[in-house]
């Protein structure tokens, strides 16, 4: 099953903003937020270069589709359909 991997950090502006929309996503997709902070292992194995950075992965992590920046949550919700 796809999932969204949502790249943030807390002292990111455009994160903060966009923190609490996935959280509603998360209720009906699966989202795993990812504190660059802490896991800095996952920003090399997915080359995160700035945040957010929303991934839609699919099987064994592949990375099907790659958002960065702040975008509507319709769009992001649309960009995880399609990919599903």
């Amino acid at each position: 099953m796809n999932k969204i991997l949502y790249f943030s950090a807390p002292w990111c502006g455009p994160c903060k903003m966009l923190g609490p929309k996935m959280d509603e996503l998360a209720e009906t997709i699966p989202v795993e937020k990812i504190n660059i902070d802490e896991r800095s292992d996952l920003c090399e194995k997915f080359d995160v270069r700035a945040v957010p950075t929303i991934l839609i992965v699919g099987k064994d992590d592949k990375i099907l589709d790659r958002i960065v920046g702040i975008k509507p949550i319709k769009e992001i919700k649309a960009l995880y359909e399609r990919n599903s």
